[in-house]
Formats: C-alpha cells, structure tokens, sequence
C-alpha cells in the first residue's frame, strides 16, 4: 500500500495489511505452481501421442516396403520417396530432443533428465539455450522447420492436407499476448519461458512434424494406385515409330492393349502368325515403295479362365530415301569464303547424318554445315549419308554451280550523329567536314546476302579546274594522301570529283577493278 494510505494507522493494522500481502504472494506461488504441474502432464500426454503417432507411421511405411518388393516397376519410385520423408523427419525429430536435452542440462545441470526436470520454473535456461547470441539455435530450428514444411508441402497432393500442414509448421513472426508489434517466431517461443513450458512446446513442435510425416506417407501411399486407369472397355492399339519408312529400312510398331497389367500380356496375331515376343514389337522388312496394310487380333486370358479376342488393323508406307540440302545464302556456292548449308534426312537424327563434298571442304559446325568451294567454274558435288538401322545409307547427292564473288562496292566510312558506323557510297551531297575526317576509302559486299569485306590496293581521285581540266591524284593504298586532303580543302559548296581506278582483292585471292564514285561535296 502507498504512505499516505498508512498514515495514521495503528501498528496492529500495519500488521496485518503486510500479512494480506504475504498471503496473496503465496497464493500466486501457489497458482504458478499448478500452471507449472499442468505442463507437466501436458508433456507427458503429447509423449504418448507422437509414440502412437510414430506406429501409425510405421504401419504406413511397411505398406510401401511390401508393395515395393512385390512390385519393384510401381513401388519403386513412391518407396524411394518415402523413405526420405521418414529420414528428413528422423533429422527434424532428433535436433528438436537435442535441444530439450540442452534446456534440461542448462536448468539442472548435467545429470538433468527431460522427463524429470527439476527447476521446471527457470525462466533463463530456455532462453540462453534457444536465443543466445553465439549459437541462435532457435534461428537455426526456425530455418530446419521451414525447409522440412516445404519439403513436405510439395509431396501433398490435396490442397486441404497441404494447407493444414503448413499452419501446423508455421514459424511466422508473431505478437505475444498482450503484445501489438509481431517478434520472431524463436522469441516468441523461448523468450522468458520457464523450462517446463518450453520443453512442452518442443515436444508439441514434434507432435506437429509426426504429423506432417503421416499425411505424406498416407500421400505416397495413395499414389502408388494412382496411376491405374479403370476401365469397362478393352481395346487393341497400334503404335508405329513411324508410318514412314526408307526403302532398306525397317518398319517398327507396338502392339498393345489399353490398360493391359504387364504381368498378364495378351497373345498377339499378325496375319494368322503370332508375334515371336511377347512385349508386343512388331517388325518387317520395307523393300519396295508404296503403302502396306495389316491387321491381327489379341487374345488376352482372364482370371476366370476364359479368353476374349480385340482385333486392330493399321498400314504403313515406305518412301524413298530423300534428304533436304539447300544453301542457305543461294542457290549457288561462293569460292573464296564459308557459305552456310543445311543438311537434313526426314527422321534420321542430325546426329547419324554424314556428309561430304567435292571441289572443297564442308565442315560441321552444330547442327549446320559450311562449304567453302576452292575452285571458280567447277562443280561441286554434297553427299549425304545416314545412319539407318545401324547401318550407313547414301540417301541424296546435290550439285552446286561454283561461283567467283560478285564485284564490291567502293565507298567512305564515316559516322553519323550519334556515333552509328555508316558508308558513303557516292552519287548525293557528302558534309566536306566528314570528308576531311574520312581516312581513305574501303570497299565490300553488303546486298544482304553477302557481307564480304574487301582490302582496297590503290585508287585515283580526279579534280577538275575552272577550265576543266582534269587532274588526277593517285594513292598507292587505301589511304587518302596529302595531296589528295589539300585538294579537298580547295573545295567549294557543290564541287565534285571522281574516285576511280579503284584496285581491291578479296577472300577468294582475285584483284578487280571497281566502278568509279562520284563525290558531291556539301
């Protein structure tokens, strides 16, 4: 009670009023020490729950143990499943008793046992064990169970299932009771927590994670029939690899039943002979051309002894063997440089096609090819092979035209405005400024089929004089000489001159003379 309300009472109800709060303090003791023993039982009761938890668990897994060695093809694959889901479980499960056995031994010492913890009421142990700074084991549980809940929110298939799980691994931040700003979810669960009650919440966290294990073992459970179709109508199916065939190849095709279990395979008839195997494949030799017809029946055997017949029919055709060559850039082949090709064989991988050629080299680059012709006026002959059947078949021979490279263009390199490369190829006003900067003139081939570049040997730029008189400049290279840049500093606004006798040689090795170019100073 506060001084001014004891001012002027006697010694006798001082006394008593310091006994009122004696007793209400031992009350309270009194109270934590039921909440303390209420944990307690709690514990004790999710103990017994994740032990029946785990044998419901057990039962579920050996369910896929026997199917899977009854039926290694469809058991396989969800076994091998399952047995990680119980190993990452097994991990989860472990590290959360480990740390258990931390907050006991940090409240009791080390002789503590978890299910007897003695100080159950230390409101530090939980604390230094889950939160302190150095280890933050409590980050490091928070971040385990976030991994395990996604791990195992993928295997579920029922959206339902999957949500529950995930509320039940939640780690969000949250807001204590009486709180209003949400701390992390390791806070909110240790922080200032007596041992007891964080012991019970560990053991609830595993009740939560046994949880999870059991749906998705029950999920992979319920998918190992999942993919069995039911059906009310059997019917016969032929499957070709293809209804076209090469003449000298062979024709293949499946056999099969709709739904058919593969430990009872129907008996299979093809023009009143049975198939010599029993996995349904059925071949035959294509040597002529043309479009074939078949048919045949299943018999397939029933648990009761009897026998039910599905008949099918189907055809295939066999072509002649035929590629596709074509050159990219034209319909002729160029000397002197790489000209890109494509070479392809219907239904024969890139990877079993061969191909050579005469009067030059072809290389494979990828899947595509290049030429490069060596000699101007001959022809030049790409023969492809294939690989068929595991055995190599000659299936096309094309002939190309060789042909020198059309002449180029002579021309100025300069740049516009915003710093693009651009070229100056005569006949329109030409900035005397650009001119100037201009170091010589090159020459190419740029029609958009072509891009060839050529070295320029010599050239002749031809001036006039007010009488008209001409006056040739000759420079022995691709440069502008002096004289040349003088001459054109004498130029005024709509002056023109003639760049002639241009002299260039290209990849192919021949030396062309080009047409002139008329510059129009502006």
């Amino acid at each position: 009670m506060g001084s001014n309300n004891t001012r002027g009472l006697s010694p006798r109800q001082k006394m008593i009023n310091l006994m009122y709060i004696v007793l209400t303090a031992m009350l309270a003791l009194n109270v934590s020490s039921d909440v303390l023993e209420g944990f307690g039982q709690v514990e004790e009761g999710l103990s017994r729950s994740n032990s029946n938890v785990a044998q419901r668990n057990d039962v579920l897994f050996r369910q896929l143990e026997a199917f899977n060695e009854q039926n290694p093809g469809k058991g396989g694959v969800w076994y091998d499943k399952a047995a990680e889901v119980r190993r990452a479980t097994d991990r989860v499960y472990q590290l959360i008793d480990t740390l258990k056995t931390a907050i006991a031994v940090e409240a009791d010492g080390n002789d503590a046992d978890v299910a007897n913890i003695v100080n159950q009421d230390d409101l530090e142990s939980a604390s230094v064990v889950m939160l302190s700074p150095g280890n933050q084991r409590g980050a490091k549980l928070r971040g385990t169970i976030d991994s395990y809940r996604e791990y195992i929110a993928s295997i579920m298939t029922d959206s339902v299932k999957r949500d529950g799980i995930m509320r039940a691994l939640s780690t969000s931040p949250q807001a204590r009771r009486g709180g209003v700003v949400p701390e992390p979810w390791e806070n909110a669960m240790f922080e200032s927590k007596p041992v007891v009650a964080a012991v019970t919440l560990l053991t609830k966290l595993q009740s939560d994670v046994r949880y999870a294990e059991g749906e998705a073992l029950a999920t992979l459970l319920a998918n190992v029939d999942a993919g069995d179709v039911r059906v009310n109508e059997l019917n016969a199916f032929v499957i070709p690899q293809s209804r076209n065939v090469m003449r000298g190849s062979r024709y293949s095709a499946n056999i099969v039943l709709a739904a058919v279990d593969t430990t009872q395979r129907p008996a299979i008839f093809i023009n009143g002979k049975q198939l010599a195997n029993d996995n349904g494949l059925f071949e035959t030799l294509a040597s002529s051309t043309g479009t074939f017809d078949y048919s045949g029946y299943l018999e397939v055997p029933h648990g009761d002894g009897t026998v039910t017949r599905h008949d099918f029919s189907s055809s295939y055709t066999v072509i002649e063997p035929t590629a596709t060559v074509s050159a990219t850039m034209m319909n002729v082949l160029y000397a002197g440089i790489d000209n890109p090709m494509s070479i392809s064989v219907p239904g024969v991988a890139p990877s079993a096609i061969s191909a050579s050629m005469t009067n030059g080299t072809l290389t494979r680059q990828g899947d595509k090819w290049v030429a490069r012709p060596a000699k101007v006026g001959s022809e030049a002959v790409i023969t492809v092979t294939a690989n068929i059947d595991g055995r190599p078949q000659t299936v096309a021979a094309n002939t190309f035209r060789v042909r020198k490279l059309p002449d180029p263009t002579p021309y100025i390199a300069f740049s516009d405005a915003k710093g693009n490369a651009e070229r100056y190829k005569g006949g329109k006003p030409f900035s005397k400024t650009l001119l100037l900067q201009a170091p010589g003139i090159e020459a190419a081939i740029d029609d958009d089929l072509l891009n060839v570049s050529y070295k320029v040997l010599s050239f002749e730029t031809v001036f006039f004089d007010s009488m008209g008189n001409a006056i040739p400049e000759v420079s022995s290279g691709a440069s502008f000489s002096q004289r040349q840049k003088d001459s054109f500093r004498r130029l005024s606004r709509g002056k023109r001159f003639y760049i002639s006798r241009v002299r260039a040689v290209g990849p192919d090795g021949i030396e062309r003379d080009l047409a002139p170019m008329e510059v129009i100073v502006n």
